[in-house]
């Protein structure tokens, strides 16, 4: 395997970790970045930009990163709240006054960012486009009747958080979340990340195509398999797991431009390795040339558990702080410290504070795992095999 990029001394078991996941675990077209204090140490890229092609994964090759988009979005309503201009504890109602109907008057802002609202999932499930339009996701969830009473515990909200961020965003800034993730974070970060890919970086063909594989059998004991509880609640139409990931029915085409377009900050946020890694690293500190996105107290809104224990949707343990996935068993991060956000098939992007770190390891062949894929756990282990 051709990998390019560089890592600087003492962080070499990353690329052979990097290296190996082609070898043995399945990777077609990749990158892995890590920021430790600020500093860029590990940037490499390999294999090919299309899962299913064979023109190269080059430099500046971007990939959507599905659920890994969530830990970037959650960054605005966090830069809102840290500029005064939104209250995590003031109901959502408060902002978006059609939202309180259906017994939701008193879920919190809070509550929306920590999976705890009860809306994991919709009635009826929102064509590809009602939900890219802008309208429908949001009515839609402002209609809705939560499924739990909302605080009272949590589900991963894995579609309509889309809804549920961007149109508070919408309503406390008059502006999109993708508009204000692209103006106010990733241009003075200088980062490639979009929720909502522009025409000219569509143009420009850099953003490759993903694609399900399946673990070749090089990959031996590392096919695992899910809990029966797990696959059960997968496989059943009517379980509120099943029901929370059909909430867009059918399942939208991830390379189609006209998904790339939309703004849906739960799924399809699309950048580079580099742009997530250096992302984190500006959440617990500064980068290179000065830049920073949060101050330390948001840092530790960031990293804050807000929900703990058995989850709703995914059937098993999770930990969420603001916005962001925590570190657990059913999602490995570097350490307890940690916070980010997995993206089912692969993607996976966090920082952890106490050890300075910034990460970001995207893939285009997207395989069946949902929060602890074995190419990012492997990457996840050889980084810390290096501290």
């Amino acid at each position: 395997m051709d990998v390019r990029g560089t890592v600087a001394e003492g962080f070499e078991p990353v690329r052979d970790a990097f290296v190996r996941n082609f070898e043995v675990l399945g990777d077609r077209g990749a990158a892995v970045a890590v920021y430790r204090d600020g500093r860029k140490v590990v940037d490499l890229w390999g294999g090919t930009r299309d899962a299913d092609g064979t023109e190269p994964w080059t430099e500046d090759t971007a990939q959507i990163v599905r659920s890994a988009t969530k830990g970037v979005a959650a960054a605005v309503p966090l830069l809102l709240h840290q500029r005064g201009l939104l209250d995590l504890d003031a109901p959502v109602g408060s902002y978006w006054p059609e939202f309180k109907a259906g017994g939701k008057e008193r879920i919190l802002v809070r509550d929306l960012l920590a999976h705890r609202a009860g809306i994991p999932a919709l009635d009826r499930g929102l064509t590809p486009a009602e939900a890219a339009d802008g309208v429908s996701g949001p009515r839609a969830v402002a209609a809705q009747r939560p499924f739990w009473e909302p605080g009272t515990g949590h589900g991963y909200h894995a579609q309509t958080y889309s809804w549920l961020l961007s149109e508070l965003v919408l309503r406390v800034t008059g502006r999109t979340l993708g508009s204000v993730l692209a103006e106010d974070i990733a241009e003075p970060l200088g980062v490639d990340f979009w929720i909502g890919l522009p025409e000219a970086e569509a143009e420009a063909g850099r953003v490759g195509r993903v694609a399900p594989v399946d673990p070749p059998e090089s990959a031996g004991m590392l096919r695992t398999r899910p809990r029966r509880n797990v696959s059960e609640a997968y496989a059943d139409p009517g379980s509120l797991t099943r029901r929370a990931f059909a909430a867009i029915d059918p399942l939208p085409d991830e390379n189609a431009p006209a998904y790339r377009a939309a703004e849906l900050p739960a799924s399809n946020g699309i950048g580079t390795a580099r742009a997530l890694a250096r992302f984190y690293g500006a959440t617990i500190g500064v980068v290179e040339d000065g830049a920073r996105i949060f101050t330390p107290a948001t840092t530790g809104l960031a990293a804050r558990e807000h929900s703990s224990g058995p989850d709703r949707v995914l059937v098993v343990n999770t930990r969420f702080g603001a916005g962001y996935m925590l570190h657990g068993p059913a999602s490995p991060l570097l350490s307890p410290a940690s916070f980010g956000h997995p993206g089912r098939g692969g993607s996976l992007a966090f920082a952890d504070p106490e050890a300075g770190i910034g990460f970001g390891y995207v893939t285009n062949a997207l395989a069946k795992s949902v929060t602890a894929d074995p190419r990012a756990q492997a990457l996840v282990r050889a980084l810390r095999s290096a501290l």
